[in-house]
């Protein structure tokens, strides 16, 4: 197995510690759960069973070894599992020592290695199942009488609680009567100096997660152990958080193993780790310090490195807190700790540690609103200098991101990360290749181009991770993961296919429950995505509730949707106020997407009061904030309302025109509501051309009329899919005028009974059909 420090201390900001473990301090002893697992080993040895089996059993064998004591149901429950013949033996082989006499549990030992001797066998003296034996065999060897006398009660107790208990589920291993010091290998007599304590010691040891039972243990761990214990967690906890324990079972399993070596300093890193899945900024920040004083304490650095070994633990630690605080949000007490991490290592000469420095520094200009481009330039060359690849890639990608909301052009941002996608394979960083699919995603959608987007989403869920999978986890639960499988739950909401939504949504829940720190980005693209589709059907006393949900996970976004759903009730007023405000907001923080979508809700309330001209220049100046950022999608939206302006200031002919340059992107990439909305606006268009006015009498171009019934047609198909009623009892109303004037008598009834169907069904005043877009 991998050392714990590999699986462990996979933070990007630690890798440059020399850390080394210290001495949990309690020692492995003969168990009767360890007596189980030699049983297991000798029935494996000295038994034919298929090859498959050998298989399964192989893999199960250095978890069984090295992880915590199973009670003896959990344990056969597990062999059984892998091969059912071998478990039954076992079974049997138990039976005989536990109900028989103390010669036949000594018979047993004696006899454990003849299986080694045989000339066809599969186990070595040096391998990991003849280590252990010859471990347990060396340690059973040097109990004193009395000791193993002890050993064999004990092991009596173990089987027989196993048939006397009326469940199973319940933990609570016999009290094992020889405590550390009786079977220690390094004591040969009975000795109190140190023994742990008794009652302690009674208490039910770890109960493994083989079974994924989360129950809490209170009995101390070995060194293989616990840093069995903290390896697996710690590499569950970056790369599957799901299958890890619960964070309270977590932190009461490290409360139980802080309690019998307070310095130990791997165990107060998972504790940090821990803390920060939940948030907690107490106690996260008070066991990083720990770590780092039980590091530094230890000593180990200091006999390898000198003074060195020492320094590089206070800068580091420095690092890691401005990290935490980062964070947070806390950047007065992340500025100073970054600074004294830059002092101390100034001092030091630490090129590497300053390189790290330097790009948490220009992250922290970023979260603080500041323009940090130079910042990041420097960093990425100085990356590049001292050959940090991973460094220099992030540096690049956060150069991207910037570039995109600066309004830099697509192929030039494209072109940046084509260059750190060469650097990532060639480096095998896939770490970074996920967030770089998924930074492409995003930069799609954010240019309106759905298809692209769509692609490079799929991209990244079907490639295949570099790293390796261990503890049977699944590479598909990283921040990459749940970005990109969001971005496909809106695409797909985008076109009204709302049953891939939910199973996209589930998968999300399932792979990222809500304890997890990635739970919030499909929480919020949940409430979105079911704001949007209950304002597509007019029902705002359903959206409304959602706004308060919207604004805990994204204040800004919350009151942008607070200020639609006041604009439907009608409440002009409260919504104008809400959008000024939002708009000042925006400006400074520079989120041009939302400014622009602020700008054309502004110019639908002056639709209201029929203030079109006032609208003009509102909208002019949207799309050219569009333009300027190469934002598509905002400025096909922003033509749209540009040409439904036109339209009532009485010029439908430039509106069609104005038209006809957003409707081909908006036919391509656009969301079916968009589609639905560019269609009945050009069928508007083309029947205020054609001359045509509902309910008067008059020569119009025929041509135009029926062009304008099939535009309307299209209309109502795609308004079918989404479901949107109000905007369908609108085409029915064209619809009828149109065929009256036609002289198509069966559809003109045809779409007056579906106007009237759905008046009634709505029970609520159809608005101005021509007041809205």
């Amino acid at each position: 197995m991998a050392s714990v420090h590999e699986s462990l201390y996979f933070n990007p900001m630690m890798t440059n510690g020399v850390v080394h473990a210290n001495v949990f301090g309690i020692k492995d002893w003969v168990t009767p759960y360890k007596i189980s697992v030699l049983a297991l080993l000798y029935e494996m040895t000295a038994s034919k069973i298929t090859l498959p089996e050998r298989r399964r059993l192989n893999k199960l064998i250095l978890p069984l070894q090295q992880g915590p004591d199973l009670t003896l149901g959990q344990f056969l429950k597990t062999v059984e599992e892998c091969c059912p013949q071998t478990a039954y033996a076992v079974k049997l082989r138990l039976h005989e020592v536990a109900n028989g006499e103390l010669k036949d549990m000594e018979y047993f030992f004696s006899t454990l290695l003849i299986p080694f001797t045989a000339f066809d066998t599969e186990a070595y003296k040096t391998s990991v199942v003849g280590l252990f034996m010859r471990y347990m065999l060396l340690a059973y060897k040097k109990l004193s009488f009395s000791q193993v006398y002890k050993l064999y009660k004990s092991l009596q107790h173990y089987y027989h609680s196993h048939y006397t208990k009326p469940t199973e589920g319940q933990v609570g291993l016999p009290a094992l009567a020889a405590d550390d010091s009786d079977m220690d290998l390094t004591s040969t007599e009975d000795t109190v100096g140190d023994r742990i304590d008794k009652e302690e010691l009674d208490t039910p040891l770890h109960e493994s997660e083989l079974r994924n039972d989360n129950a809490p243990s209170s009995g101390p761990l070995s060194q293989k152990q616990a840093e069995y214990f903290l390896a697996r967690q710690a590499y569950l906890l970056k790369n599957d958080e799901n299958k890890a324990l619960k964070p309270a079972s977590l932190q009461e399993e490290l409360n139980n193993m802080l309690k019998f070596n307070p310095d130990f300093a791997e165990a107060h890193y998972l504790n940090y780790l821990n803390s920060m899945r939940v948030q907690d900024i107490f106690l996260s920040a008070h066991s990083l310090l720990h770590y780092f004083d039980r590091l530094i304490l230890s000593g180990s650095e200091g006999k390898s490195n000198g003074d060195e070994g020492y320094g590089r633990s206070l800068r580091y630690a420095a690092l890691n807190l401005a990290s935490l605080h980062c964070r947070f949000g806390h950047y007065q007490q992340a500025d100073l700790a970054l600074q004294e991490a830059i002092r101390i290592a100034q001092e030091s000469n630490d090129h590497v540690c300053l390189q790290h420095c330097l790009s948490w520094l220009y992250t922290l200009e970023q979260m603080k609103g500041s323009d940090s481009t130079v910042l990041t330039e420097d960093s990425v060359k100085m990356a590049a200098h001292f050959c940090l690849p991973y460094l220099a890639s992030l540096g690049i990608q956060s150069l991207v991101q910037q570039g995109a909301t600066q309004g830099k052009s697509a192929h030039k941002l494209m072109d940046a990360l084509k260059d750190t996608d060469i650097l990532h394979w060639k480096h095998s960083l896939s770490e970074l290749i996920e967030i770089s699919l998924a930074q492409t995603t995003s930069i799609w959608r954010m240019y309106g181009k759905s298809t692209m987007a769509l692609q490079q989403a799929q991209m990244l869920l079907n490639m295949s991770s570099l790293e390796p999978v261990n503890f049977g986890v699944q590479q598909n639960n990283t921040e990459a993961f749940a970005v990109a499988l969001c971005h496909l739950a809106e695409l797909h909401a985008e076109q009204g296919l709302y049953s891939a939504v939910s199973e996209i949504l589930q998968h999300l829940k399932e792979q990222f429950p809500p304890h997890t720190q990635h739970a919030k980005l499909w929480m919020l693209c949940d409430l979105k995505i079911q704001f949007e589709r209950h304002m597509n059907e007019g029902k705002c006393h359903l959206a409304e509730p959602l706004v308060t949900a919207i604004s805990a996970l994204n204040k800004t976004e919350g009151l942008y949707r607070k200020a639609q759903v006041l604009k439907s009730l009608n409440r002009s007023t409260e919504a104008y106020g809400i959008l000024q405000r939002l708009q000042v907001h925006c400006e400074k923080t520079k989120c041009t997407e939302l400014v622009i979508r602020v700008m054309l809700c502004t110019a639908e309330l002056h639709w209201e009061s029929s203030g079109f001209s006032t609208a003009l220049p509102l909208l002019l100046q949207a799309l050219a904030l569009a333009r300027q950022h190469h934002l598509q999608s905002l400025a096909s939206e922003t033509i749209l309302h540009l040409a439904f302006t036109q339209l009532m200031l009485g010029i439908p002919e430039q509106a069609l025109s104005v038209l006809h340059e957003a409707i081909e992107p908006v036919l391509a990439h656009g969301s079916v509501m968009d589609k639905g909305r560019s269609l009945l606006l050009a069928a508007r268009c083309q029947m205020a051309m054609a001359g045509f006015r509902p309910n008067r009498r008059g020569q119009a171009d025929m041509n135009l009329a029926v062009l304008s019934v099939d535009t309307l047609n299209e209309a109502a198909a795609y308004f079918s899919k989404l479901n949107c009623k109000e905007r369908l009892r609108d085409v029915h109303y064209l619809q009828a005028q149109l065929h009256r004037y036609l002289g198509h008598a069966s559809q003109c009834n045809k779409s007056a009974m579906l106007f009237r169907l759905l008046d009634q069904e709505l029970q609520s005043p159809a608005p101005p059909v021509f007041l809205r877009v």
